[in-house]
């Protein structure tokens, strides 16, 4: 790896880091939920390694940029479609998320509160191993996203440590806020099975702009910060 340092480059280095974030909310926020069900003295640990698995992940990735860009080439036709290894992550990946967010909601709805209680003592294994496999899927767009910003290898990684230090930093607070509050936990699940749906539909090559998705999820949580603030009051 070449070290070069320019205005340029520290230009793309902030880009992408502020990117990178955005692009990990997310992630945080599934780990934030997943790690909520476990004991609470095994959160803390479980969100960060979460998210260290994650940047893990994304280094990998990065090193493997010559393995990423062949997940653009055609690796399987059914039909009238052609599919990569990224549209097959993207597609297993979407499904995948959409089946956790339901199932979280199912559970959240549906079962009462003795039963959450003894949910409680769910394996950390089998929580990292969930947080594993959305890192691959989450981690596509990602790296994808650092490899047509920036062309030098280190930048990418400082990009993505950096995201994460900011992400580990952001994860207690969103966690406690996240499970303090049972309408926001909804809400975040309701706009992940969005987000798994717009994976989908990038599997089957239909372009989803995430803006979209993004300012829709922002007009959501502002108003149900409206409401949750409007109930404190009464």
């Amino acid at each position: 790896m070449e070290f070069e340092i320019s205005t340029q480059i520290l230009l793309g280095l902030l880009t992408l880091t502020i990117l990178e974030v955005i692009l990990g909310i997310d992630n945080v926020i599934f780990i934030s939920i997943l790690a909520g069900k476990l004991p609470q003295d095994k959160q803390a640990a479980t969100r960060r390694n979460g998210l260290i698995i994650g940047m893990v992940v994304r280094i990998i990735m990065l090193m493997g940029i010559s393995v990423i860009l062949a997940l653009q080439e055609p690796l399987l036709k059914v039909r009238d479609y052609s599919f990569t290894g990224k549209d097959l992550v993207l597609l297993l990946g979407g499904i995948f998320l959409i089946y956790q967010s339901v199932r979280e909601i199912h559970e959240k709805l549906e079962t009462n509160r003795d039963e959450e209680l003894g949910k409680k003592s769910k394996d950390v294994r089998n929580v990292l191993l969930q947080l594993l496999l959305l890192n691959v899927v989450f981690s596509i767009d990602s790296v994808i996203t650092a490899v047509g910003m920036v062309k030098h290898l280190w930048v990418m990684i400082t990009a993505v440590v950096l995201s994460m230090v900011v992400m580990l930093l952001a994860a207690g607070p969103i966690s406690s806020f996240v499970n303090k509050h049972p309408s926001i936990k909804i809400l975040a699940l309701s706009f992940l099975i969005l987000i798994g749906v717009s994976l989908v539909a990038e599997g089957f090559h239909a372009h989803f702009d995430k803006g979209y998705i993004y300012s829709s999820m922002a007009f959501a949580f502002t108003v149900e910060m409206v409401n949750l603030r409007t109930t404190r009051a009464k």
